[in-house]
């Protein structure tokens, strides 16, 4: 088998079923699987899989193991010569895989691949490709200088080898996920994806961002930015310190120093308020009772529209269109002021989509 697509889910089930959508239809030439590790979530995230996805191979964990955990489970089933870990809130373009197959194929000493990723808005998130994140390069970081914490390099669209990938999307050899004993079940959440590229990097392996291809990384709905997110993200990074970078008592003390003041220094985020004048439903089956929730007026289209106004909503239906057709879109409109995206994925009745980091996304069903 080539591929085995690993998804650690916890209680996202309408943006786990928009991202097991676009999964099979990015794996229909590929002799792949899709293995989905659930972490005791209360939602029906399970009984969803079960009726709409069968030929998924669900794991259901009797507590929230966390990431880690979860993850190293679902590689232990897996039987593809190429892993890839996503996240339960992307999407993937139908040509992502075969082009990180066609990419990786040939190289020599392979370590991670991570590729292009946008958020909900159609924002490229910098944590795509990362530096490694010494205590210097992390201490410049907090006093706002990321020039040395993002691989800013490497063009957005570029492609060439990094240190750091984020675990939203890593593509590597099972071998390799092998070689370096997987996910470091000390980190709960957060910062095993640092510590994973790195340990990759230490046993002699190439990491690279791939820039020609785009997933869409809802970021919000697995990395929710509260205060239990900064509590962990901040344990994981003393735990990173500590396993790769202990020194002595000076260097020690000006790590946690540092951490501290990352913790005091943190900013609550503030949520964007999106004014909203224009609407475009891009769909040639138009259901009823959509159309009777959906703001007055909205323009119906059969074909993606070039030039839209500055706040608008733009609701994406996955019957009608591909997603490397939305992703480009996506991409392109979020140049303008105020573009809120939404997404009806293909055989559903509800519309989702998010547009924040701080909050979850909605849904709305019809």
């Amino acid at each position: 088998m080539k591929l085995s697509v690993i998804i650690l889910n916890y209680n996202v089930r309408y943006f786990l079923e928009l991202c097991l959508k676009s999964v099979e239809a990015a794996i229909a030439h590929i002799d792949a699987e899709i293995i989905v590790i659930d972490n005791n979530s209360p939602d029906d995230s399970c009984a969803m899989i079960k009726q709409l996805f069968p030929s998924v191979k669900l794991i259901e964990n009797k507590d929230n193991s966390g990431f880690s955990k979860g993850n190293n489970i679902g590689v232990a089933h897996a039987k593809g010569e190429y892993l890839c870990v996503l996240n339960p809130d992307t999407v993937v373009a139908e040509d992502t895989f075969t082009k990180l197959i066609k990419f990786t194929e040939p190289k020599k000493s392979l370590g991670i691949v991570g590729c292009q990723l946008i958020d909900g808005k159609g924002k490229f998130l910098p944590e795509s490709k990362r530096h490694i994140p010494t205590p210097k390069v992390s201490l410049k970081k907090i006093l706002g200088i990321t020039k040395d914490y993002y691989a800013n390099a490497i063009k957005i669209e570029e492609t060439g080898k990094v240190d750091i990938l984020v675990g939203a999307f890593m593509w590597l050899k099972k071998e390799v996920y092998d070689v370096v004993g997987g996910f470091d079940e000390d980190y709960f959440m957060y910062g095993e994806d640092i510590d994973l590229s790195y340990k990759v990097l230490k046993a002699g392996y190439d990491n690279f961002y791939f820039g020609d291809t785009t997933v869409i990384h809802f970021k919000g709905e697995s990395t929710l930015k509260d205060a239990q997110y900064a509590k962990r993200f901040y344990g994981a990074m003393q735990i990173f310190y500590k396993k790769h970078f202990k020194q002595n008592f000076v260097f020690n003390t000006i790590v946690w120093i540092g951490i501290k003041m990352a913790k005091l220094m943190r900013k609550s985020p503030v949520e964007e308020v999106i004014k909203l004048n224009a609407y475009y439903l891009y769909s040639t089956d138009l259901d009823d009772t959509l159309l009777k929730q959906l703001p007055k007026p909205t323009r119906i289209e059969t074909v993606i529209q070039e030039d839209i106004k500055d706040g608008s909503m733009l609701v994406y239906d996955f019957n009608m269109l591909t997603s490397s057709a939305v992703i480009a879109d996506m991409k392109q409109k979020s140049k303008q002021e105020n573009i809120v995206f939404r997404f009806i994925p293909k055989n559903s009745k509800f519309i989702i989509g998010s547009d924040s980091a701080i909050n979850r996304g909605e849904v709305l069903h019809f």
